[in-house]
C-alpha cells in the first residue's frame, strides 16, 4: 500500500471515529463552521467599525465629563478610569490621550453626531455579521426603520452593560488579601459574569432578527461573558507584568496596535459563542472533515448558507382569477 493511500485510510478512520462521538464531532462541527462562515474576516469587519467608532464614543464621554462634573475633577477621572479599564492594556494610554472638545454647544453637537454615526456602523456590522452566522436570509432580517432602532438599542445595551459589569468588577478592589476580601472578590466577578450573560443577550436579541428564538442564545452570551472576563484577566495579567514600563517606548504607535488587537480578540471570543450556539441549536453535527462522502449537517449547513443569500422580498401569494373557459366552435 503506498503511503498516500495509507494517509488516506487513516484520515477516514478519524473521520469515522469522529462522527461516532460526540464529544469530539461537536468541537470539530463548531470549527468546520467557523471556516465555512470566515470568522476571521468578519471579526476584521467588526474590528474595524469598533475601532472607528471608539475614539468618538470616548470623546463625547470625556465632553459630557467636563460639563456635568466641571466641579469634581477627582470624580470625573475615576468615572473615566472606570470607562477605560475594560481596555486592560491601552487603557491608561487612552486615558491620556483623549481629551474634551470644548464646553460649546456646537462642540458638544459635533461630537454627539460623530459618535452616533460611527457607532450605528459599529452596530450595522453587528446585525449584518451575526445574521449571516445564524444563515438568516436578507429578505427577512430587520429593514428600516427597525433596523436603525435595532442599532442603537444595540449601542446602549452595550454601553450600560460595560459600565455595570466595571462597576462590579470594581467592588472586590483594595480590600487586603483575607478571607473576607477574597469572598467579595468572587462574588463581585460572580456579578459581574451575571451582569455581562444579560447585556450579551440583549445585544445579541436586539442584533439577530426574530426568527431566530431568543432561548437560542443563551450559551453565546453566558460563553462571551466568560470570554470578556477572560480577556480581562489576561490583559490585567500582561500590562502587569510584561508592560510595565513599555508605555513611553512605545507610544502612540503601541496604542493603536494594542486597541486594534484588543478589539480584534473580542470580536473573535464573541464570534465563537455565537457559532457554538448555531451549532448546538441547528444541531449541524456531525461534520465530515475529509469530504466526500458528506453528512446530512454538511448538506443542512451548505443549503442554509445559500437561503441565506435570498435578497428577492416576500410576497404575499394572491390566487389569479380563473379565465372563462371558451365555447367549442362547432
Amino acid at each position: 500500500m503506498s503511503i498516500g493511500s495509507r494517509i488516506k485510510a487513516l484520515t477516514r478512520r478519524f473521520d469515522d471515529y469522529q462522527q461516532r462521538h460526540r464529544w469530539l464531532a461537536f468541537p470539530l462541527a463548531v470549527w468546520r463552521k467557523l471556516n465555512d462562515d470566515q470568522v476571521g474576516n468578519l471579526a476584521a469587519l467588526l474590528t474595524f467599525y469598533a475601532f472607528v467608532s471608539l475614539f468618538p464614543l470616548l470623546l463625547l464621554v470625556v465632553t459630557i465629563l467636563g460639563i456635568a462634573l466641571r466641579h469634581d475633577q477627582a470624580l470625573q477621572q475615576w468615572v473615566l478610569k472606570s470607562a477605560l479599564v475594560d481596555f486592560p492594556v491601552i487603557g491608561d494610554q487612552l486615558r491620556g490621550n483623549i481629551h474634551a472638545i470644548g464646553r460649546s454647544s456646537a462642540g458638544l453637537v459635533i461630537g454627539l453626531v460623530g459618535a452616533l454615526l460611527g457607532a450605528r456602523g459599529l452596530a450595522n456590522a453587528a446585525q449584518d455579521v451575526l445574521n449571516r452566522l445564524w444563515a438568516v436570509p436578507y429578505n427577512r432580517r430587520p429593514g428600516f426603520p427597525s433596523s436603525w432602532l435595532r442599532s442603537y438599542g444595540f449601542i446602549g445595551v452595550v454601553g450600560v452593560g460595560m459600565a455595570a459589569t466595571t462597576t462590579a468588577t470594581d467592588l472586590g478592589a483594595g480590600l487586603g488579601s483575607g478571607p473576607l476580601a477574597v469572598g467579595v472578590r468572587v462574588a463581585a466577578i460572580l456579578l459581574a459574569l451575571v451582569i455581562g450573560t444579560l447585556t450579551y443577550w440583549l445585544a445579541l436579541r436586539l442584533a439577530i432578527a426574530a426568527q431566530v428564538r431568543g432561548r437560542d442564545l443563551w450559551t453565546g452570551a453566558v460563553l462571551g461573558a466568560v470570554g470578556w472576563q477572560v480577556l480581562q484577566m489576561i490583559g490585567g495579567y500582561y500590562i502587569t507584568h510584561q508592560l510595565r514600563n513599555s508605555s513611553s517606548l512605545y507610544g502612540t504607535f503601541g496604542l493603536v496596535l494594542g486597541l486594534i488587537a484588543w478589539l480584534y480578540l473580542q470580536a473573535r471570543v464573541t464570534l465563537y459563542a455565537v457559532e457554538v450556539d448555531v451549532v448546538r441549536s441547528r444541531r449541524l453535527w456531525p461534520r465530515s472533515m475529509f469530504p466526500p462522502p458528506t453528512t446530512p449537517s454538511d448538506r443542512e449547513t451548505w443549503r442554509s448558507m445559500m437561503a441565506a443569500q435570498d435578497r428577492a422580498p416576500t410576497e404575499e401569494k394572491t390566487e389569479e382569477p380563473e379565465e372563462p373557459e371558451k365555447p367549442e366552435k362547432r
